[in-house]
């Protein structure tokens, strides 16, 4: 069995960014090697309630630590791709070989804010698919002109990362896994039942993405009591648990809250891993392990992150790492 990677996930909207600082720094010292950062201009519900620039953040968080990190991005609408194309190189020509980038075709709740038309997701793939074109071209060095979902004129990166980064593909559904294959370097998604993580490997297997990496983000509540563990991802999280397809076109924190009030406490175990054993935590991620996952990014969606992250230290990543 190969190596499993095991990454923090930072959550923008749940932390203010110095808060986060100190996460990752905690984070480093209980033995996770990553760490996935979000990236929206709102959070997902008024509760949680912050929101910060994720990409001010990276700079200052990859200079705290020596840890690799990750974002996930939509490029096409809020943010143009030859701006992000910059940013990655940036940062790759500071922290080589630690930064990748995910995209995905984005939600409504952030993308709303240019005032632009919201596309159909069947274009907005289109669009994303020519995002990433133009950022690899760019990265290449070349000078790029395209006219099409995006438009770009006469663009060229004067500070190269000096290697091609690694874009990874976001899927949430087996049609868009399987796409992402043929031209992603790397597919990541989120939790689910083994039977069902195994079809989405498969899907990204069968549509070309054969011997590259799978990520996956864990939804999961862990706290010092099982009650504790549940009041806090449905306080925290209860906007969350519903399908892509809804998530995917709702328009503002407000919205996402209106959806969650009729979400129960007992409803939130669909959605997150919820347990106040360390053991059960790795009996799941040990599936997902066996599904074939090669990175895992835990995102303990209450508030109690340092309980978190010094449990997970002294009784769940030993095991997982024990593994090989």
């Amino acid at each position: 069995m190969s190596d499993i990677r095991i990454g923090y996930h930072a959550s923008h909207e749940q932390f203010k960014p110095s808060e986060l600082i100190a996460c990752v720094q905690l984070a480093r010292q209980a033995g996770f090697t990553n760490v996935l950062c979000s990236d929206h201009f709102f959070p997902w519900s008024e509760t949680q309630g912050e929101s910060g620039f994720a990409w001010s953040w990276l700079g200052a968080a990859m200079q705290a630590t020596d840890l690799h990190f990750g974002i996930v991005n939509a490029p096409g609408q809020r943010y143009h791709p030859a701006i992000i194309a910059q940013a990655v190189a940036t940062l790759c020509e500071m922290f080589p070989e630690r930064f990748w980038i995910a995209v995905g075709s984005g939600q409504f709740l952030n993308e709303h804010i240019t005032a632009e038309r919201w596309p159909a997701k069947e274009e907005r793939n289109q669009r994303l698919k020519e995002c990433v074109d133009i950022m690899r071209a760019l990265w290449a060095g070349e000078s790029v002109t395209h006219d099409g979902l995006v438009q770009v004129y006469d663009a060229k990166l004067y500070t190269l990362p000096g290697y091609m980064p690694s874009v990874v593909g976001a899927a949430i559904t087996e049609k868009t896994a399987r796409w992402v294959g043929g031209w992603a370097d790397a597919m990541i998604t989120t939790s689910r039942p083994p039977d069902e993580l195994k079809r989405m490997v498969d899907a990204f297997r069968d549509g070309g993405g054969e011997g590259k990496p799978v990520y996956l983000k864990v939804q999961l509540s862990y706290d010092t009591s099982m009650s504790k563990a549940l009041e806090g991802a449905h306080a925290q999280w209860k906007s969350n648990v519903f399908a892509s397809s809804l998530l995917s076109d709702i328009r503002s924190p407000d919205g996402f809250d209106a959806a969650g009030a009729i979400v129960r406490p007992e409803d939130m175990g669909a959605a997150v891993r919820i347990s106040d054993s360390t053991d059960q935590h790795v009996e799941w991620l040990s599936a997902d392990i066996e599904a074939g996952v090669t990175e895992l990014y835990l995102h303990n969606v209450n508030l109690n992150q340092q309980n978190f992250i010094e449990a997970f230290w002294d009784k769940v990543l030993p095991q997982l790492t024990n593994r090989q």
